[in-house]
């Protein structure tokens, strides 16, 4: 919760009579929805999880489809197989020898172990490994996908297949699990496979199976019996032969009168960001945290912000983007200052603040708001902590009493040749399990925490140069069309 030094006073004198009739027709309102609601509302549990009871089954399935065929013989194809992905890396050094020019005449490959350069001076080495793998472990949950879990489609057509989670690095080879055919015994059972983006090959042979067009877009696997070419399947590589980024090949899995598609994605793995937030029990605002504004025109509102957020966060760093044709600088511990070509605007002013802040997440604020002992960033740290959200907003109160929230939900719905409508509504989606105070919106008030990667993935136009209350909505609508959850706290 914020205090707001308010501008517009004399303005609101102008409707104290009226707010009586309107407090008193809001408890009527309140006393009939009391009366008419049909019961409580339940909250959604929104915190990162893996290994749910399905995910357990789908595992389950998945190794009973690719572990059958025991008795079957095989051969390493060490062509092959030795291209596919060990899941075990080792950086060595080319050994060097002193002599002049060595360098330039014997290229070689140098390693370094960059544990060594960040830890060998750190007096708890041991404490930082630990806490960077607690990180990790929470990236790993909160980048779960549940699309990337690999779902093989059982043999009902009578192809089986994984009908998600395949995925493979660019030019890279993977094997495609989950293939199979469940059909009558025939004199002789055939396959096709075809891709766009890639080539087929087996990371071995089995018996009495026919392979043709290793290392092509399209393969042809036969056999006399189903056993061995099941087993065959269980061999089949694919490699990505044409680089992008963010892709996907779409293969066509066939036999004679039926076909199927699967995709494979083509990407590169997230690189996670993790971050020192200390070594305590307690959350570290100062190591988490970086508050970021802009002024223009309102030094001396700034001075109050800074004096306030002082009396309750000393250490935490205070950035400030300035775009006053006459600046002023703005000293003091902890306090970075960046000046900005006049009047360039609200959000240019947001995207330089954002751009500069390190931390874990970010705090927006606006330079008339001013820290009040209600002012508490550990509710905001906990609820990003320990859920899937991206951003927390909070409520801001005037100088009046009037608290100031932003909750509204926003959908675009398909229209014709004109364009699409976009409809903004008061209200929320659910209530976030075990924080009974917030609930999920698609926009809040300009006074929010956010994940400093996230908000600085989104950004905020800078062609709304003098709208920084009113557009706010529109620009966080990026947030949920980009993926990113915000939710409304009364923090």
């Amino acid at each position: 919760m914020l205090a707001r030094l308010n501008w517009h006073q004399q303005m609101r004198a102008c409707y104290k009579k009226s707010l009586g009739l309107i407090v008193i027709s809001g408890f009527l309102l309140l006393a009939l929805f009391h009366v008419w609601s049909p019961g409580t509302i339940s909250g959604v549990d929104i915190r990162p999880r893996q290994g749910s009871a399905i995910e357990k089954l789908l595992e389950w399935k998945f190794q009973d489809a690719v572990s059958d065929y025991h008795d079957i013989a095989y051969h390493i194809n060490e062509d092959v197989a030795c291209r596919l992905a060990k899941n075990t890396c080792v950086c060595l050094a080319d050994k060097t020898y002193q002599l002049p020019f060595s360098n330039l005449l014997l290229p070689h490959v140098w390693a370094h172990n960059i544990d060594l350069a960040f830890l060998e001076s750190h007096p708890d080495p041991e404490g930082v490994k630990r806490h960077r793998a607690q990180e990790y472990s929470s990236f790993q949950k909160r980048s779960y996908n549940p699309a990337d879990v690999p779902i093989i489609a059982q043999a009902n057509s009578p192809l089986q297949y994984p009908t998600q989670g395949v995925e493979v690095r660019p030019l890279k080879t993977i094997i495609i699990p989950g293939l199979g055919v469940k059909e009558k015994a025939r004199s002789k059972h055939t396959v096709y496979l075809t891709a766009t983006l890639g080539t087929f090959d087996v990371a071995a042979t089995v018996d009495m199976v026919s392979v043709q067009g290793e290392g092509e877009k399209h393969m042809i696997l036969s056999s006399p019996l189903l056993s061995s070419l099941n087993k065959q399947l269980q061999f089949v590589t694919y490699t990505n032969t044409v680089f992008h980024p963010r892709t996907a090949d779409t293969v066509q899995f066939a036999t004679e009168g039926h076909q199927s598609f699967f995709t494979i994605k083509v990407g590169h793995r997230i690189i996670p960001k993790l971050y020192n937030s200390g070594s305590k029990k307690e959350y570290n605002i100062s190591a988490l945290v970086t508050i970021a504004t802009k002024t223009f025109l309102r030094y001396d509102m700034l001075k109050q912000l800074i004096d306030s957020i002082r009396q309750y966060y000393p250490t935490v760093t205070i950035v400030i983007a300035d775009d006053n044709e006459h600046p002023q600088p703005v000293t003091g511990l902890h306090i970075e200052q960046f000046i900005m070509p006049f009047g360039k605007g609200w959000f240019a002013g947001r995207n330089l603040a954002v751009s500069q802040v390190t931390t874990k997440y970010v705090l927006w604020v606006d330079d008339d708001f001013i820290f009040t002992a209600d002012t508490k960033l550990e509710k905001m740290v906990d609820i990003l902590e320990k859920t899937t959200l991206d951003l927390v907003g909070g409520a801001v109160k005037e100088v009046t009493g009037y608290t100031a929230t932003f909750r509204h939900t926003i959908s675009v719905e398909e229209g014709g040749e004109e364009g699409d409508c976009l409809h903004v509504r008061q209200g929320y989606h659910h209530v976030i399990e075990g924080f009974p105070n917030c609930v999920v919106a698609d926009a809040v008030i300009n006074f929010f925490m956010g994940r400093t990667d996230k908000v600085q993935q989104v950004g905020f136009n800078p062609r709304l140069a003098r709208h920084g209350h009113l557009d706010i909505c529109m620009q966080y609508f990026l947030l949920t069309i980009c993926n990113k959850m915000p939710c409304f706290c009364s923090c």
